[in-house]
């Protein structure tokens, strides 16, 4: 066979190292299917949604720190993979996106499923470019992978279907993209003035993201020399959680008064690899300096005195050495108890006692922690899920916890727990899913059963859109649109030919974990746990509180007095 524009794409995939692709077939992909199937060497992961198919994709390139493919074809099928896309592009992961297009002469004329992917992917990659001509090929490709890797992020290929099976006899080159390691730190001036503001500071605080990743031992360093702790922003949790003495935990909505007052009571804020959003959360007096990779992310969340452009690895490096000052360890005495306290009360919530239903989430969560492997990956839905996993799930440098932190999506939980097995088939997976969310995607549990993943998805069933409900206690509304009917996952998975398991009761629930983790197949644990849980900030605006209150007034005075005790059951009430 002549070879052909698909041909090319294919065996730029296989010398990039690609061995699968996720995504969902149709008459447009037809071209690109075939020569994956002759080439015998990329495997073809069918989901139920593209949708699903980013956020595996996104996941896979998490987990192996390489490229990862998704593909959909003309029309809805790829503008289905936009919000997978838009998750991978702000956690920053390389995914190569392929959307098949409408026959090329049929262009511009409304034709059946037409829609404009050049426009429509544009704010979610760094590359979206269309194929028309062989002469486009290998190089767009290539192109694109060197966007993506380069810019850790999201490139597109728009590929119409009549074109993909032109012929192309152009050579693909050996190496079809290059990945680059640049020790990125200030100049020496530079860290001679960020020196110089930490070493007159007194209370130094550090706030640290993801972009710490692989700096563990340099940061317990530099903690150590300016005798500060350490707040954590949710991305870095992962990387920093563990054997680290000046953690204080973490700030924002889902934080701990410890983290905020470790910030608020500083007069040296230090950034460290993160772009944590809440501007509410910073301090308004305190000297506030940056070092992040990427430039453009210094001083868009809070005013800086200074900011610096730097690996952070790299930039402490060459900064401890300039470090002269010692600093004595009150603050830091001051938030570390501060954050003992503070755990001892979070670790007091999580309990169950026997008979006491329904299930707290806070003991679900602390029961999947201790049960699950040592070098387990957690991905987490938005909402509930994830603000119950920042608190309870314990991190040791081998664990991964890989949620939809940025974008804040529904439903991502099981699409990366999908991504995630696949790319490590060896590793424990467990997906943290409230019902909500689970719900939205549930037709990809078939994609566990067809590809044989033995994920197991922990499923916070408490018959609502419990985080949404939080939100609006909070704003003074009453609840309304939240509800969600009862439902047994279990039986729905054990329907459809997974392993399913339900808990009502806390004294069951240890042994269900160990018996679900212990299979060998896909398997749902649902447990019903409490509705009514509050999870507090770590500072309450006077707007919340008034908000609450209100709430409780609408309450009394709409019949629904019940709600109020059982309020005051869970929360005050063990």
């Amino acid at each position: 066979m002549e070879k052909t524009i698909a041909d090319s794409l294919v065996e730029v995939l296989l010398k990039a190292g690609v061995k699968r692709v996720y995504g969902i077939v149709g008459d447009s992909l037809n071209a690109l299917i075939d020569s994956i199937r002759r080439s015998g060497e990329i495997e073809w992961i069918h989901v139920r949604h593209e949708e699903v198919a980013a956020f595996a994709a996104g996941s896979d390139a998490e987990v192996t720190g390489s490229i990862a493919v998704c593909a959909g074809s003309s029309g809805p099928g790829n503008l289905h993979l936009i919000n997978g896309l838009y998750d991978c592009q702000r956690n920053r992961v390389p995914v190569l996106a392929i959307a098949a297009h409408i026959p090329s002469h049929e262009i511009g004329s409304n034709y059946f499923q037409q829609t404009r992917p050049e426009h429509l992917f544009k704010d979610c990659s760094h590359f979206c470019e269309v194929i028309m001509s062989p002469g486009q090929m290998p190089r767009t490709v290539t192109m694109a992978i060197q966007n993506a890797v380069s810019n850790k992020g999201v490139s597109v290929v728009v590929l119409p279907g009549d074109i993909a099976g032109l012929p192309d006899p152009t050579p693909v080159p050996e190496h079809v993209y290059h990945v680059t390691n640049p020790v990125v730190h200030p100049s020496d001036e530079e860290l001679k003035q960020l020196a110089s503001y930490l070493n007159k500071g007194k209370r130094i605080t550090l706030l640290c993201g993801s972009g710490c990743a692989g700096a563990h031992k340099q940061l317990m360093q530099l903690c150590e020399k300016l005798q500060s702790p350490m707040v954590i922003a949710l991305r870095g949790k992962e990387y920093l959680e563990f054997d680290n003495p000046y953690l204080v935990g973490l700030t924002g909505l889902i934080g701990y008064s410890s983290g905020y007052h470790a910030m608020m009571d500083c007069d040296v804020l230090l950034m460290l690899g993160t772009d944590f959003p809440y501007r509410q959360f910073y301090p308004e007096k305190a000297v506030i300096l940056q070092v992040d990779i990427q430039k453009d992310h210094l001083g868009r969340r809070t005013p800086l005195t200074y900011g610096l452009c730097g690996d952070v690895k790299n930039t402490i490096e060459s900064l401890i050495p300039l470090l002269t000052e010692s600093h004595d360890s009150k603050h830091l005495d001051k938030c570390v108890s501060a954050y003992a306290e503070v755990r001892k009360d979070l670790d007091d919530l999580a309990i169950g006692n026997p008979g006491r239903k329904p299930i707290h989430p806070q003991y679900l969560t602390k029961v999947v922690s201790d049960f699950a492997n040592e070098d387990a990956i957690f991905t987490a839905d938005v909402g509930t899920p994830t603000l119950w996993g920042a608190r309870y799930l314990q991190m040791n440098g081998k664990r991964r916890f890989i949620g939809s932190f940025n974008h804040g999506t529904m439903a991502n939980a099981l699409p990366q727990a999908i991504g995630a097995k696949v790319a490590a088939p060896n590793r424990q997976v467990i997906a943290l899913a409230g019902d909500g969310g689970l719900s939205m995607l549930m037709g990809d549990l078939i994609t566990l059963l067809q590809h044989k993943l033995p994920v197991k998805i922990i499923v916070f069933n408490n018959s609502a859109l419990s985080f949404v409900e939080l939100e609006m206690k909070a704003a003074g509304y009453l609840e309304t649109g939240t509800d969600l009917v009862e439902q047994n996952f279990a039986n729905i998975a054990k329907a459809i030919g997974l392993e399913g398991f339900r808990v009502e009761n806390p004294e069951d629930l240890e042994g269900v974990i160990k018996q679900a983790f212990t299979s060998d197949k896909p398997a749902i644990v649902d447990v019903v746990v409490n509705r009514q849980e509050l999870s507090l900030p770590p500072k309450i605006s006077f707007e919340q509180a008034q908000g609450f209150t209100l709430w409780m007034l609408k309450a009394v005075l709409n019949n629904r007095g019940n709600d109020l005790i059982e309020l005051a059951k869970t929360n005050l009430f063990r």
